[in-house]
């Protein structure tokens, strides 16, 4: 009786062991260096569409690794694509959508780097600093790395005061620069409306202050109220 016993536990054994020996479908499978090449490609496509409004930039594309907790069923057939909306720009991802064999969906994460020479620190500055030519160089920096545009030419840096504390070295971008203000509420404002072959200009009176970047509501002599773009001091631009 016990000899039947034995053999059974041991042949549910070996069946388990047998069992636990069969690997699961791998992810890394899925990025075979084919597939790699027409990911790397689709992404270069679209990180130089995207560096469009910045001529001369170099675009660099660096392919991350799909989650190693991801177990994807054999595919024969992976279609790579750019989701919808989507810009290739900093942190992306590609799409990778198995269309035959299985029916999976996955993102690949793509990082994609845009240099062009822009204005760093040549030293370190406390917050506060107003700005000048001594404290500006240009280097190549990553203008993809963060949500704030880099600032690239001297004079939207020039007399600005910085908002945090920043080091040598370290890119300027415009939220790194405090809005200058052209003039304060109650003002007598210079402003000129501008269109295809006119330009009228007069003076209005400004309800808030002018802070570079953001419209203000100025009321004319008239009393009509308009909304104006502060672009120098005491003066605003109003535009079709």
């Amino acid at each position: 009786m016990l000899r039947p016993l034995l053999l059974v536990a041991f042949g549910l054994s070996a069946a388990a062991g047998a069992w636990a020996q069969v690997p699961a479908p791998a992810t890394a499978s899925v990025l075979d260096p084919a597939l790699l090449e027409r990911v790397r490609g689709l992404a270069q496509q679209g990180a130089q569409a995207g560096a469009a409004e910045v001529p001369g930039a170099r675009v660099v594309v660096e392919l991350g690794t799909l989650d190693p907790r991801l177990r994807l069923a054999p595919c024969a057939q992976v279609q790579p694509y750019l989701p919808n909306g989507q810009r290739m720009w900093g942190r992306a991802r590609i799409g990778l959508r198995c269309t035959q064999g299985a029916a999976w969906n996955v993102f690949l994460p793509v990082s994609v780097k845009v240099f062009m020479p822009s204005l760093v620190l040549t030293q370190s500055l406390p917050a506060g600093t107003l700005l000048d030519a001594t404290h500006l160089g240009s280097e190549e920096v990553d203008v993809a790395a963060g949500s704030s545009p880099a600032v690239t030419r001297a004079e939207q840096a020039l007399g600005r005061t910085l908002t945090r504390a920043m080091g040598a070295g370290d890119a300027l971008r415009r939220a790194d620069l405090r809005a200058r203000q052209w003039f304060a509420a109650g003002d007598t404002v210079r402003v000129v409306a501008q269109g295809d072959g006119y330009s009228v200009s007069g003076e209005a009176q400004a309800m808030g202050p002018g802070l570079e970047g953001q419209a203000v509501r100025l009321r004319t002599d008239s009393g009509r109220i308009v909304s104006a773009m502060p672009v120098a001091p005491r003066q605003a631009e109003v535009t079709p």
